[in-house]
């Protein structure tokens, strides 16, 4: 039961960086915005979120600051998808590249090339009385950050903005038909880039979870093909806040299970666990991933002036 218990507690912390990313592609799909540059925005989002941390010794800054850095990084994406109706793709797949390195090259100046790790306080868990005494599941949902709280409540308003608002409708609209949206007087230029900002936000905001809640220093590469993962969550959960939200708790407790049996100590190589979260990604969007399709005008350029 201990190890349950300690493998269900992972699971929910390794999910809350995916789940952040995996809702910005959610805001950013629904807009017809493809953004495969999530593994960048978070890599730029950790970085900063570490670094502002380090300076100010305040995590909520750092958050702040890593999804403001990630804003900055996607609004070239952004104008080059948008005003220039360039390819979605490659420019995801250009944030890809651009961003780690930028992140890297900002951490060796402040911090030079020493073998030292920085290190900053961690974020504190905040105990809901009452419920944190639940049995099994106080722990796990009500002892948590502060964080985790606010990505279930963001899972809960996603929910109910595309499904029961007006403004969650016309949100849609643009990402199945921009045209027949601008009919209707919706401005779909700036919901493209009202997308951009958001997906860039959460991000940033799973990126910077990293190094102030889970992890108390900064590595090169600790994304680790997250923002992939969560692109894979997207699909996986069928384009909708609560499946979003069940993909990502899959495929943390897959990280989370592949931790455990590599300090297991039962004679196979760790590099064959390390491999459970990506083999389960392949595994569920080669199951289900492609039994449907997601919001029918996404990547597609929008160029007002065509009738």
């Amino acid at each position: 039961m201990s190890f349950v218990a300690n493998l269900l507690l992972a699971t929910v912390r390794m999910a809350i960086p995916l789940l952040f990313i995996a809702m910005g592609e959610l805001y950013s799909e629904r807009a017809g915005m493809v953004n495969i540059g999530l593994e960048g925005l978070a890599a730029i989002g950790s970085l900063v979120g570490f670094l502002v941390s380090f300076v100010t010794g305040n995590n909520w800054i750092g958050i702040l600051c890593g999804a403001l850095a990630a804003i900055a990084v996607n609004m070239i994406y952004a104008f080059a998808t948008i005003q220039l109706c360039a390819n979605h793709t490659v420019y995801g797949m250009a944030m890809n590249i651009f961003a780690p390195a930028l992140a890297s090259f900002i951490y060796r100046v402040y911090f030079g090339k020493g073998s030292d790790l920085s290190q900053i306080q961690l974020m504190k868990g905040i105990a809901i009385p009452g419920l944190k005494d639940i049995p099994f599941l106080g722990d796990l949902l009500f002892n948590q950050t502060p964080m985790v709280y606010i990505a279930f409540l963001l899972v809960i308003f996603t929910v109910i903005f595309f499904k029961s608002t007006r403004a969650g409708l016309n949100y849609k609209a643009v990402g199945e038909n921009p045209k027949a949206a601008a009919t209707l007087g919706i401005d779909v230029i700036k919901t493209k880039y009202l997308a951009c900002v958001i997906c860039g936000a959460l991000a940033g905001i799973g990126g910077a979870y990293l190094t102030t809640c889970y992890s108390n220093t900064y590595t090169e590469g600790n994304i680790a093909g997250r923002g992939f993962i969560a692109l894979a969550a997207v699909i996986f959960g069928r384009w909708s806040g609560g499946g979003i939200l069940i993909a990502c708790l899959f495929f943390g407790f897959c990280d989370a299970l592949q931790i455990r049996l590599q300090v297991a100590s039962i004679g196979i190589p760790y590099q064959f666990f390390q491999m459970i979260p990506y083999l389960a990604t392949v595994l569920a969007l080669s199951i289900i991933g492609g039994r449907k399709l997601g919001p029918k005008a996404s990547g597609k350029p929008y160029r007002k002036e065509e009738r």
